[in-house]
């Protein structure tokens, strides 16, 4: 009897870790930890009329070796001066509209397809049509 209940807590304790992989952490960084995946879904959107895109971290900043200032900025008289171990805002944070470009600011959408669109068609790798990276 005891070794059953045994048998069943590993049985519980390996399926809860297995749906929790997801999330897992990637890596540790001067900003903090970053898990693997990081599914991109803004409120500022409200209803998402795609699904939300699926990115992977670990993919872009160990596997492909890109900056963490490739995709994380901040702009001071036209330059990043955002360097790792500076907190990571929400795009949402800085870029206000979900689709209305405000000046030099672009719109939350135009933000995220032109860094991750325009990265992709230069590297010659990665999804750039909708349902490539918005998949039904």
């Amino acid at each position: 009897m005891k070794k059953g209940v045994i048998a069943i807590a590993i049985m519980v304790a390996f399926a809860v870790a297995m749906m929790m992989g997801s999330g897992a952490i990637a890596q540790t960084t001067k900003s903090g930890d970053v898990k693997d995946v990081i599914e991109i879904k803004d409120p500022l959107f409200g209803k998402h009329t795609k699904s939300a895109v699926t990115f992977s971290h670990k993919k872009h900043s160990v596997d492909y070796k890109l900056k963490c200032d490739t995709c994380h900025h901040v702009y001071k008289d036209g330059k990043n001066v955002w360097k790792e171990g500076d907190k990571v805002e929400m795009c949402s944070a800085c870029h206000k509209s979900p689709k209305k470009n405000e000046g030099k600011v672009l719109s939350l959408y135009n933000a995220f397809h032109k860094n991750c669109k325009d990265c992709h068609k230069e590297m010659k790798k990665g999804p750039t049509k909708c349902n490539e990276c918005h998949p039904k």
